[in-house]
């Protein structure tokens, strides 16, 4: 029973965690004001906005390709790093918890997948 709870509970973290970065990497890639600002804030281009986008809605859809898991969560646990310390040393660390949220959830993600990595 407890193996059931578990395979609900990260079933559920990882529709969370999808719906989370295909929303948040759609509205980079279609431009969403909010994103634009963020990155003009930031300073590194909005060409980063993009890439940025891209790697969230593609790590979002690795999270349910068999074998790919442990890839799809680690890349959204390193975008998340990424957006924490673009809110400490630039944006402020009044809106980054949904950034250690999400960040924690794929870690979570990454790690129930490790098994992967030792398989080719």
């Amino acid at each position: 029973m407890i193996s059931n709870l578990n395979k609900y509970a990260l079933t559920a973290i990882k529709l969370l965690v999808t719906f989370a970065f295909v929303a948040a990497g759609i509205a980079k890639l279609a431009g969403v004001d909010m994103m634009v600002a963020t990155y003009d804030t930031i300073g590194v281009g909005q060409w980063f906005r993009y890439v940025t986008g891209v790697i969230e809605v593609t790590a979002a859809v690795l999270l349910w390709v068999p074998g790919k898991q442990v890839i799809g969560a680690s890349l959204l646990a390193a975008t998340m790093i990424g957006a924490v310390l673009a809110h400490i040393v630039i944006l402020g660390t009044d809106t980054m918890l949904p950034a250690i949220v999400l960040g924690l959830l794929a870690v979570v993600l990454a790690y129930t997948h490790r098994d992967q990595l030792t398989h080719t």
